[in-house]
């Protein structure tokens, strides 16, 4: 379970996180946020629950997700710190129910924002109004970069691409994902993934682990 700190987190905090934020915007966000922090594997957010509240993370890793009615799951995009989710804010904004699920992969640390606020500092900041609209932009590229894998890649480039995206969020070679969690965010099966990683093994792109794989060079041709 999440732990709320009710303390307010300083002005100067603030602006090491979003340095793009003026100073009145980060006072208002020091008197009106509260910091909750999660543990690894716990949920930010899930399918179907309503929104009340937009999130900044501070530090740590938020992996956003699909889940279609069986459980499946289909990846969309990390979060890292200094960064917020565009479709929590959309569902925020227009009181809707959350159609994502949210969920820290590490131990992480969030600004909870209530709504009232978001919508009225559109308007009195500029800073927030410029952070909002990159966030939207942001996170459609990086949609429409899954999408045009999805669609006009073959499952072996979708898999290098999916590897590329976790060692550039993670900044780390070591990705702690088994063949079953991947198959189960590529919407295929073990089977299929374990073959493929063993051709990039072969090719010495990477090497298999149980538990996790580890990243040599998937630039290898």
């Amino acid at each position: 379970m999440f732990y709320l700190h009710r303390m307010n987190i300083s002005t100067e905090e603030i602006l090491k996180h979003f340095p793009s934020f003026e100073k009145t915007l980060a006072e208002e966000i020091s008197q009106r946020g509260e910091i909750k922090n999660f543990q690894e594997g716990e949920f930010l957010m899930r399918t179907g629950q309503y929104i009340r509240s937009t999130m900044l993370v501070l530090e740590g890793l938020v992996k956003i997700y699909r889940e279609d009615d069986e459980g499946n799951e289909f990846f969309m995009y990390y979060i890292e710190g200094g960064k917020a989710c565009a479709l929590s804010m959309i569902c925020a904004l227009k009181q809707n129910t959350s159609e994502i699920t949210a969920k820290a992969v590490m131990n992480t640390s969030v600004i909870s924002i209530p709504l009232s606020f978001m919508d009225q500092w559109m308007t009195q900041h500029k800073s927030w109004y410029q952070f909002v609209l990159g966030t939207y932009r942001e996170r459609f590229e990086e949609l429409l970069q899954t999408i045009d894998h999805i669609a006009f890649r073959n499952l072996d480039e979708r898999l290098v691409f999916y590897l590329k995206r976790h060692e550039e969020k993670l900044k780390s070679k070591v990705i702690p994902l088994t063949h079953s969690e991947i198959a189960q965010e590529l919407n295929s099966s073990r089977e299929v993934i374990t073959r493929l990683l063993k051709k990039l093994s072969d090719k010495g792109m990477v090497k298999m682990h149980r538990q996790h794989l580890e990243l040599i060079d998937l630039d290898l041709i």
